[in-house]
């Protein structure tokens, strides 16, 4: 069985089940993990399978990555990853490409990048305020041109790739897919008046939005009570809002996929407020949208980029125009009045889900894409 590296500088934070499912989904190749660092609190890994640039955040550590990223030198990280014998290095993220190129480049093997949103989606001048950007930035052409294939995971991806100027013959479009045995549906659980969110609290996932609505939301439903799943810069802003507006609002923190299938099972419905931040980065392709439908939980959210194409508006999603918060808090009302309608659109997600998101089926067809290349 051949080996390939999986490249992503941080390893792996919680919100990013969705780079860990698919690695447990490979049944033709032998995976192994590669980057710059384990991420504290972050996803459990097998540490016989991961290789890391530094082992902790010292100062020592971080200007031994800032180096690394500036000039691709790195022997004994580089000679780690030729000892796991990769076949080809699969990398998740524009940016995270880019800082492994030079890898890539001593080892001669083909590179796969995964597209997921901000990579293609934020402004140059956004990408230039960080180190790993600004190593993208100055390797863009060559990833360009070294690359073997882009997956892109959504058709907004896409797109984006290509108004950035990547090489459309090497674009592909391929969402990741969720595990359809561990997100399923448990009619022995009972619904309880529980809006939910996940996802990272940054601006494009439009939390200050939801917010807003569900202020409406509870003067109708005072029982009603806001969940909001995940951390990131703008927790405290957030939590200070829901404190002046909100009746019943618990920030649950980072959760692991366990916890998060829990929540799913209670919740009434989940809502996706997902906008285009001011620094152009937007949603791919929400996987928490396609989780939430193999749960048959009912949606709310904005109409938008990733969001339309991970849902069907008015079959398994309620769909409104980006940053209405009035809007947003009818559709809600909505679904809580009327458990019929969330249990159809439930029910019609769970069918989406199956038929176009199964990750045991979009993992053997990037093993197909990956064996077509090591041909």
């Amino acid at each position: 069985m051949q080996r390939i590296s999986v490249f992503r500088t941080e390893l792996l934070f919680q919100s990013e089940t969705f780079i860990a499912a698919q690695v447990s989904a490979m049944r033709r190749f032998s995976p192994c993990f590669a980057g710059f660092r384990r991420v504290p609190g972050g996803i459990p890994l097998a540490p016989e399978k991961v290789i890391t640039l530094t082992t902790g955040d010292s100062l020592r550590d971080r200007l031994h990555r800032r180096f690394f990223i500036g000039t691709g030198i790195a022997p004994r990280f580089s000679e780690a990853i030729r000892e796991q014998q990769p076949a080809l290095i699969h990398a998740h993220f524009a940016v995270d490409a880019a800082v492994a190129l030079p890898i890539q480049k001593r080892l001669n093997i083909p590179l796969v990048v995964s597209l997921h949103g901000y990579d293609v989606t934020s402004k140059d001048e956004v990408l230039s305020r960080f180190a790993p950007g600004r190593a993208y930035l100055r390797r863009r052409l060559e990833l360009h041109a070294r690359a073997s294939l882009f997956l892109c995971d959504s058709e907004h991806i896409r797109s984006k790739a290509l108004e950035r100027g990547f090489p459309d013959a090497k674009l592909r479009t391929h969402p990741i897919g969720v595990d359809l045995d561990s997100f399923q549906p448990d009619p022995g659980t009972s619904r309880e008046p529980i809006v939910l969110f996940v996802g990272r609290l940054v601006e494009k996932k439009g939390c200050v939005h939801l917010i807003n609505a569900m202020a409406i939301v509870q003067d109708r439903h005072p029982e009603t009570r806001l969940v909001i799943v995940g951390d990131g810069p703008l927790r405290e802003a957030l939590r200070s809002q829901a404190e002046a507006s909100l009746r019943h609002c618990t920030f649950a923190g980072s959760q692991p996929s366990s916890a998060v299938r829990g929540f799913m099972r209670r919740a009434s419905l989940i809502v996706v407020p997902s906008i285009i931040a001011s620094s152009g980065d937007s949603e791919g392709l929400p996987i928490v949208l396609c989780e939430a439908q193999a749960m048959s939980l009912a949606i709310a959210g904005f109409r938008g980029p990733g969001t339309s194409e991970a849902v069907a508006e008015g079959e398994t999603a309620l769909l409104v125009e980006p940053e209405d918060h009035r809007a947003l808090a009818e559709a809600i009302s909505g679904l809580l009045a009327d458990s019929a309608m969330a249990s159809r659109l439930g029910a019609a997600g769970r069918r989406r889900v199956e038929r176009l998101f199964s990750l045991a089926t979009q993992t053997s067809l990037l093993e197909e894409r990956f064996a077509e290349i090591l041909s």
